[in-house]
């Protein structure tokens, strides 16, 4: 047995960026248990996000597989430390249990033959509890620990309880409280996965951090997993406190087309496969000469900065090793080289994690992966079926591999198949399953055409979390065709979609708003802004329409411009178009504030006069290829 206690005093500030305020983390993860079942996972959970907290500033005190007395030992240690902290954090992966109420974290030789023994044996998370609150500061608990209770016959209950909390404590959970998450079929569990892909965006509040994992903890378990949290902070926390900037996306097609670079560009192919630059990308990987620009010293290290962040953001494994080949002594190189190891190869991944990146919907995205579009499915649908089959053997207790193995299989051509597994994950509660088999019902495919079994389905599946469900039954009523048209709940069914992260749902609340059906104008920019930004980038013309014609607000050709460039950056070109050939349709105003801003950024060296031209548009064109939005707007 290995048993890790660390305490990182060491702050990375140089990494990413300065903080002001005092940082303090404990973090531990127990596997390697002694008297029951080992768990795959949380030492791998704990040391990742060991690093990542690290780069964003916090002292560490990281344990792993600890026993009884080294738990309490390390608790005390960061509770001293932490005592003067603005903002303490408590992470915790393995086996957990509640008993009347109150949760019990499980070292790793607890040895439980009846109730008696639970207090000598298991740390109380009171005793955690009770140490964070010496800090008057923020205070964040974070448990990956509702695994299935090992010791329910002796203590009867399994799960987590719900914890009160008084002033600034945040508890986030890896699932819903009194019930049990998963341990994940790669390197990390579902939760700390989505956790580790979230922690380093820019800008971001953490109640959003926690929307973004919480949604993408469902579309990776189909539904059998929520997240849940329980706030009193009395102020804003993010993370990672530099200004917001552009998507992951975005960024990376800007850092390829910068450089130049094939390999890059691939990368975003490999990645992206239905993105906004995938046609940029085909038109330089289909050049007959490409050319690798040579960048002077200031641009490298631009480019040096500007690749590393986006790597430790994305964790995408290709593109810290190209950060390392590229600049193997960098500012960075040694945190690079610590956070490639934690990231598996492809070519290591497991059967659940090959399934999920052949077969996984493009509507089911995550952070860490984005779907895969059907036609490219049915290129490699036997690979899918194969590797999809092999997941749902090794991982009976999640049917979301048996929706992912019916996709693959329809991919193939057999619908009749495909129906019956996707009934099967449908009946063990598989929000995708059930969405997909709702379409099937209501197109009549494989299945006798039946719209009433397609609403139903639809109806499960949106209570059960599904955003897509709850957004095909607002559509459903507000037609009113197949049921009663009902207006006032499908509005209700897209607020809730929005609440919980739906960014195409936000922007049908702009349009709405936007025609004076629920909500008011100003309601209808924050909607098409909020939309933008977590990538319904139609959003950000929207917005600028408003700003621009000032329906129902003032006139802000500043504000319309920013849309505008923003757009220009991040969609699939309309917002060029727009700009233009359809120039016509903007006020003077606010094509000369986009003008002024490309001016700014080196690229735009004509007349500021609001209209368009040649230097116009190529100043576009290098905006889009190289902006890096957030340094210039």
């Amino acid at each position: 047995m290995i048993r890790l206690i660390m305490a990182f005093g060491l702050f990375l500030l140089c990494a990413t960026q300065a903080f002001a305020e005092k940082r303090v983390a404990l973090v531990i993860g127990n596997s390697d248990y002694d008297s029951v079942g080992g768990l795959d996972n949380p030492v791998n959970d704990a040391s990742d996000l060991a690093i990542a907290l690290e780069g964003l500033g916090f002292r560490v005190f990281l344990g792993t597989d600890l026993d009884r007395d080294e738990m309490l030992s390390l608790a005390e240690s960061y509770g001293v430390t932490a005592a003067d902290a603005d903002v303490s954090l408590f992470f915790y992966a393995g086996h957990g249990f509640q008993v009347g109420g109150q949760n019990y974290l499980v070292p790793v030789n607890a040895h439980l033959t009846s109730g008696a023994d639970i207090p000598e044996q298991t740390v109380a998370m009171g005793d955690i509890v009770s140490r964070m609150e010496r800090s008057d500061g923020l205070k964040l608990i974070i448990l990956d620990a509702c695994r299935d209770n090992p010791f329910e016959e002796t203590t009867g209950e399994g799960g987590l309880a719900r914890i009160g909390s008084a002033a600034d404590f945040m508890f986030a959970y890896a699932t819903q409280p009194d019930n049990v998450a998963y341990d994940g079929t790669g390197r990390n569990s579902f939760f700390t996965e989505a956790l580790l892909s979230h922690i380093y965006t820019p800008g971001q509040d953490i109640s959003d951090l926690l929307i973004s994992v919480r949604k993408d903890v469902i579309a990776s378990t189909g539904g059998r997993q929520i997240p849940w949290d329980n706030s009193s902070l009395t102020r804003q926390f993010r993370f990672d406190t530099s200004p917001v900037t552009a998507s992951e996306e975005t960024l990376l097609w800007q850092v390829a087309a910068s450089a130049q670079d094939p390999q890059l560009m691939q990368l975003y192919m490999d990645r992206y496969p239905q993105g906004s630059h995938t046609s940029d990308v085909m038109a330089f990987l289909d050049s007959s000469e490409p050319q690798t620009r040579k960048l002077n010293i200031d641009d490298q290290d631009v480019q040096a900065d500007r690749l590393w962040k986006l790597a430790q953001r994305s964790r995408m494994r290709p593109l810290l090793e190209f950060y390392l080949e590229q600049y193997p002594d960098g500012a960075n190189a040694e945190q690079a080289r610590r956070l490639v190891q934690s990231i598996p190869r492809r070519e290591d991944t497991t059967p659940g994690g090959m399934c999920e990146r052949l077969a996984t919907h493009p509507r089911d995205s995550t952070a860490s992966l984005t779907g895969v579009p059907f036609s490219r499915l049915k290129q490699n649908a036997l690979t899918a079926i194969q590797a999809c089959g092999a997941a749902a053997a090794q991982s009976p207790d999640l049917p979301h591999y048996v929706a992912l193995l019916a996709r693959a299989t329809i991919a193939a051509g057999d619908v009749e198949r495909a129906v019956t597994l996707y009934q099967r994950a449908a009946e063990r509660g598989d929000l995708r399953a059930m969405v997909s088999l709702a379409q099937l019902y209501e197109s009549g495919m494989g299945v006798p055409q039946d719209v009433a079994r397609a609403v139903s389905l639809n109806e499960a599946a949106a209570e059960g979390g599904s955003l897509d469900a709850m957004i095909n039954l607002a559509v459903t009523l507000f037609e009113g065709t197949s049921v009663p048209k009902d207006d006032a709940r499908a509005i209700e069914l897209l607020q809730r979609a929005a609440r919980e992260g739906s960014a195409k749902a936000t922007f049908n609340l702009g349009v709405l708003a936007q025609d004076g059906l629920v909500g008011s104008p100003e309601e209808a920019l924050a909607h098409f802004q909020k939309a933008a930004r977590d990538g319904e980038h139609q959003g950000y013309l929207a917005a600028a329409i408003l700003l621009d014609e000032g329906r129902g607000l003032p006139r802000d050709p500043m504000a319309a411009a920013e849309m505008l460039l923003r757009g220009a950056a991040e969609d699939d070109g309309a917002a060029i178009v727009q700009m233009t050939e359809g120039a016509a349709n903007w006020s003077r105003d606010t094509l000369m504030e986009v003008q002024k801003r490309l001016q700014k950024a080196g690229y735009y060296n004509s007349t500021i006069d609001g209209l368009s031209g040649p230097g116009f548009e190529n100043a576009l064109d290098l905006w889009r290829n190289g902006g890096f939005v957030a340094e210039v707007l």
